[in-house]
């Protein structure tokens, strides 16, 4: 029986595996044969999962990461410092950062990064929001923590020039994050030394 896109269950199976990052067609494919030779279970709990995460995960109306309610966890904690912003990528970033133990402040989730050659501008990561949640009065510094890459370096700079326009004090993580690195992939302790020694951007 052949999918509404045309292709049989299994090829549709194999061509969704493929859409997560570093899967390539042979290993789409093999995860399609495991699931559906040695865990069907696992496979049905999956599509349930996904399905559910679909419906119920949006944007938290403040900081732009997902969460099931209008405000995340972090956003509705009274314990936060709500005048430190710090901007990253994406979750995954905002996740690392958190598991140094050493930021208590508040976050602005880009959910991407500047990379006009990809067609990315800044009404793609939200800046126009970023703007706004920054100059509510409450927000006294914004930490820039997009990876160190071309791409985040640029986008760092654009916040960067774009919020001291605007009188905000301004800081970039040190560069105890490798050049080229990548937040999600750095171990928790260079993270938690690079917010620590973070300067002026």
């Amino acid at each position: 029986m052949k999918s509404t896109t045309g292709l049989s269950a299994l090829d549709a199976l194999t061509e969704a595996l493929r859409r997560l990052p570093g899967i390539g067609p042979k290993s789409a494919q093999r995860m399609a044969y495991h699931l559906l030779q040695h865990d069907r279970e696992g496979a049905a709990e999956l599509g349930t999962a996904l399905t559910q995460a679909v419906e119920k995960i949006r944007h938290c109306a403040l900081c732009n990461t997902f969460t099931e309610d209008e405000l995340c966890v972090t956003c509705a904690s009274s314990k936060r410092d709500h005048s430190l912003l710090c901007v990253v990528e994406t979750p995954a970033d905002q996740l690392m950062i958190e598991q140094t133990l050493t930021y208590g402040g508040l976050y602005f989730v880009l959910m991407g990064r500047l990379s006009p050659i990809d067609g990315v501008g800044p009404k793609d990561i939200h800046l126009d929001r970023l703007a706004r949640r920054a100059t509510d009065g409450v927000v006294q510094e914004v930490i820039l923590a997009t990876n160190f890459t071309n791409e985040g370096e640029a986008t760092a700079h654009y916040i960067g020039e774009m919020l001291k326009q605007r009188g905000l004090k301004v800081t970039r993580l040190a560069r105890g994050v490798p050049a080229g690195g990548e937040l999600e992939y750095v171990d928790a302790g260079t993270i938690a030394q690079a917010v620590l020694d973070r300067r002026l951007s």
